[in-house]
């Protein structure tokens, strides 16, 4: 029963840093490139300026720190529990997508969008309701 209990914890707790980090690294991406401003590269010289610019920028190197911890942490919890349930589960980052658009980009989430992410929470919370892991361990 243990084994149980510890398995659900640390794939819950692995679930809620993928739901952290993948978004905040995608917005933290988003916001460094929208200092940077529209990219038009045309020339080698165009390149090695944008890339200059791209990873100088400190708010880029945080979103790909992001994106390297939810990668893991990804990578880790498909060894933990069925991909039918991680992917499923994982969509509530839709939400915090949204909640991070809206305050760290000052986007505007239409009344409709915030419809289609509860859409998507309540799907969470049904397959929340299943084990974790249907097969055996090998």
């Amino acid at each position: 029963m243990k084994a149980f209990t510890d398995l659900h914890l640390k794939t819950y707790l692995s679930l809620l840093i993928m739901v952290l980090f993948g978004p905040l690294g995608n917005v933290l991406l988003g916001k460094g490139m929208k200092r940077i401003g529209a990219v038009a590269i045309r020339t080698p010289a165009e390149l090695i300026h944008t890339l200059l610019l791209v990873f100088s920028s400190s708010v880029i190197w945080l979103g790909i720190a992001s994106l390297i911890t939810f990668f893991i942490t990804y990578m880790l919890v498909l060894s933990w529990a069925d991909y039918s349930y991680v992917q499923p589960a994982s969509s509530i980052a839709y939400g915090v997508v949204a909640l991070l658009g809206h305050f760290l980009l000052k986007e505007v989430i239409t009344p409709t969008r915030w419809l289609g992410v509860l859409v998507i929470c309540l799907g969470v919370f049904i397959v929340s309701g299943t084990p974790p892991r249907t097969t055996e361990q090998v």
